[in-house]
């Protein structure tokens, strides 16, 4: 993946770009609420109150889930290798509503891959009362921060989870493939969220 000022939006066709001079990368998620087909007061309403997606990035080390950034969990390795800014409950305002940054200078070699997924997390939440759910890809090595692609998830498909991304270790250097396959994570339940995760 380049890092041209043009924005380019990333396919699961592209398979792996290559992140060649990328230090740390931001993924950055963000949704409107809609009424579900609701209108009248109860539209109103749910429009009023937001939906709740998480974004969550769950540290690989093969084939095994070692750690997890979300929710209120910022930074799981306890030193500033993958950070997320904190749990947006609505949806509500411009920009991301939920970003996650690596820094692949501070990842340790045991993790060998980073796996990017959005789940209607809580219970209660729901896939369906989110629209435009997009995922931004940022370059901020350097100490500046520039969107350099982005990711639409298919509308198709069933699941309160998507699978958005991986950064994958490809030895000295990483790479990003996305993966936007749609499952099923039970509500609340942390294992079935690291098992959605396993073999993306």
């Amino acid at each position: 993946m380049t890092t041209a000022t043009n924005i380019v939006t990333l396919t699961k066709d592209d398979g792996a770009n290559p992140l060649d001079g990328v230090t740390k990368l931001g993924i950055g998620a963000s949704w409107d609420t809609t009424t579900g087909g609701s209108g009248g007061l109860m539209g109103f309403a749910r429009k009023a109150r937001g939906t709740d997606l998480d974004a969550f990035a769950i540290l690989m080390s093969g084939n095994d889930p070692v750690r997890l950034a979300g929710l209120d969990v910022s930074d799981p390795l306890q030193n500033g290798a993958v950070t997320h800014s904190g749990d947006n409950q609505t949806g509500h305002g411009d920009g991301d509503d939920e970003l996650i940054e690596v820094d692949f200078t501070r990842v340790p070699p045991q993790v060998t891959s980073v796996v990017f997924v959005c789940a209607a997390y809580k219970k209660g939440s729901d896939f369906r009362k989110a629209a435009n759910v997009s995922f931004k890809v940022y370059d901020s090595s350097g100490g500046s921060t520039a969107q350099v692609a982005d990711i639409w998830p298919s509308l198709l498909g069933s699941g309160n989870a998507i699978a958005v991304a991986k950064a994958v270790r490809a030895g000295s250097s990483w790479t990003l493939e996305v993966i936007n396959e749609r499952g099923t994570v039970r509500q609340g339940d942390q294992d079935s969220l690291l098992r959605f995760a396993v073999g993306k």
